[in-house]
């Protein structure tokens, strides 16, 4: 494959334009750099970050890292059209969210995750996948298993940061865990934990939700105000709300640990710093898992897994604003919304 294969003018675009709209229009497809690829992405996941951009109170837009008209996507598969790398066309691959630029002395320390150059795939500083062609690094990219024709492959994106939250805080066979919340990251969270052996109980506020959790392995299911207090060696706090975190300090055990996966953006008064201290148990801020694509491919490939279980629509592209309604309050139970980029 060699950057002559690369086409030239414009592709369709599914920019956010404004707070609740998205138009439908055409950009000039990404010009060749050296050291990229282009890909035509198949499907690409919606989730509460998305929501955020489509309502105009996302950080990046408050922040002014990423302005309207943007174009969305960062949960995503798709197909390799050119390009460099080594990669053959019509290569399955998932993309990476984020993007490092293994040059500043973050990313030369191996902390890539807080790259002092990063940018994030559909969120700032890179175009998403909302559109006919993305174009990537090489290194942002990972091959998906030859054949994959699955919309729910969309999920490693996530995925990978559930492997990095479990493998910081050292969940085994011997933890209680407790997962708060039943999106996409808390129900991956109990099937992994699962596999690493731990006992596990959801807590969440959907009924169908909770009742997946258990589908997964689960031992219980609880509401928040159910659930037993300092009763949980680990606490994955995985609903991003500011309630859900405070929750978690009454939920773990003396010496445990909390790994904090949500993004929580609303203040909390009343915290008491001599908690964490008198209490000894360590807070985990998962920021994503960049590291971890190639193991977490393997995760879905070989069954540990499940991500058929979680999806809840296939929407066509030409059918975005419905994709965006059911994402705003059109689901319970299986929390995933994909577009179907060929739709």
């Amino acid at each position: 494959m060699t950057a002559g294969d690369w086409p030239s003018g414009t592709m369709r675009a599914l920019p956010l334009d404004g707070p609740g709209h998205v138009i439908r229009t055409r950009l000039p497809i990404p010009d060749h750099e050296p050291g990229t690829v282009l890909v035509r992405p198949a499907y690409v996941g919606l989730c509460g970050t998305d929501l955020e951009l489509f309502h105009g109170t996302a950080a990046y837009l408050n922040d002014g890292r990423t302005a309207y008209p943007h174009v969305f996507g960062h949960e995503w598969w798709g197909e390799v059209v050119a390009g460099d790398g080594g990669f053959t066309p019509g290569d399955a691959v998932v993309g990476h969210t984020m993007i490092p630029c293994g040059r500043c002395p973050d990313c030369q320390r191996g902390r890539r995750s807080v790259c002092r150059n990063l940018v994030e795939t559909g969120l700032y500083g890179q175009q998403g996948a909302a559109a006919d062609f993305i174009r990537l690094p090489a290194h942002a990219l990972t091959r998906l298993p030859e054949g994959t024709e699955a919309p729910w492959a969309v999920l490693v994106e996530p995925a990978v940061t559930v492997v990095e939250s479990l493998e910081r805080t050292g969940c085994g066979p011997f933890d209680r865990v407790a997962v708060l919340g039943t999106g996409s990251i808390g129900l991956l969270t109990v099937q992994l934990a699962r596999h690493y052996g731990a006992e596990v109980e959801a807590i969440g506020v959907d009924p169908a939700g909770l009742e997946l959790a258990t589908h997964f392995g689960a031992t219980a299911a609880y509401r928040p105000e159910d659930a037993p207090g300092r009763a949980y060696s680990l606490v994955v706090e995985a609903s991003g709300a500011s309630s859900a975190f405070r929750r978690s300090l009454d939920l773990v055990e003396p010496g445990g640990r909390i790994a904090v996966v949500g993004v929580a953006t609303d203040p909390l008064d009343g915290l008491v710093p001599g908690r964490f201290v008198l209490s000894g148990f360590d807070v985990y801020g998962i920021r994503h898992g960049l590291d971890h694509y190639g193991r977490t491919v393997e995760l879905f490939a070989t069954g540990v897994l499940d991500g058929a279980a979680l999806v809840a629509a296939v929407v066509p592209a030409a059918d975005v604003e419905q994709a965006f309604k059911l994402l705003e309050c059109g689901r319970t139970g299986r929390p995933k919304v994909i577009l179907e980029m060929g739709g």
